[in-house]
């Protein structure tokens, strides 16, 4: 396995503060979606799992979906977020959910399923930090099955498919070469 160079690490922090400022300005936005009920701002929670994916598709060694949601919720934090504190911790337990799935998958796997499952485990992460704060136990069955199948939709479009369609994009236009190192198909494409 890879360990983290220090342009690993400079790139995962560079790329999560530009998520810490999305981060900010999508608390507004969700805090505005919220009175439309049914859980509705649920499905725009995703976003807050981003960072992690986004990194770990361009990165790809151990520790970088960790540290891209610790340095994301830290920027956020930085820029005021409405949440205080409370965002660094959720983006510890984020990070470590989503690098749980990387993990088991020795860090070589980076399908969309793959990317998506990482996703909805940032989302379990973040549900049993709402669960902890004890709001999520007042909620009556229904409305329970709503808000957490409205969290793990959204986190599978948001930061599962969306997070790997935009890597997809970000690789067509060369840029993610330039942090990763050649590979075997790269070799074999200059032999042709």
């Amino acid at each position: 396995m890879a360990k983290l160079k220090l342009t690993d690490i400079l790139v995962t922090v560079v790329i999560s503060i530009g998520f810490g400022i999305i981060y900010k300005v999508w608390g507004p936005l969700y805090n505005m979606i919220k009175p439309f009920g049914l859980h509705a701002d649920q499905l725009i929670y995703g976003m807050w799992f981003m960072a992690a994916t986004v990194a770990f598709l361009i990165i790809r060694k151990p520790g970088v979906a960790l540290l891209a949601e610790i340095a994301a919720s830290s920027g956020e934090f930085l820029m005021g977020s409405e949440w205080g504190l409370e965002v660094l911790l959720f983006g510890v337990v984020q990070g470590l959910f989503a690098e749980a799935v990387f993990f088991v998958t020795k860090y070589k796997r980076n399908s969309l399923f793959i990317i998506s499952l990482a996703a909805v485990m940032s989302a379990f992460g973040s549900i049993l930090m709402d669960s902890y704060k004890g709001y999520i136990g007042d909620l009556a069955v229904w409305n329970l099955l709503l808000f957490l199948g409205a969290r793990l939709l959204g986190s599978i479009l948001i930061s599962g498919m969306g997070a790997f369609y935009l890597v997809k994009a970000l690789e067509r236009t060369g840029v993610t070469s330039l942090v990763r190192p050649a590979e075997k198909e790269d070799y074999e494409a200059l032999d042709r």
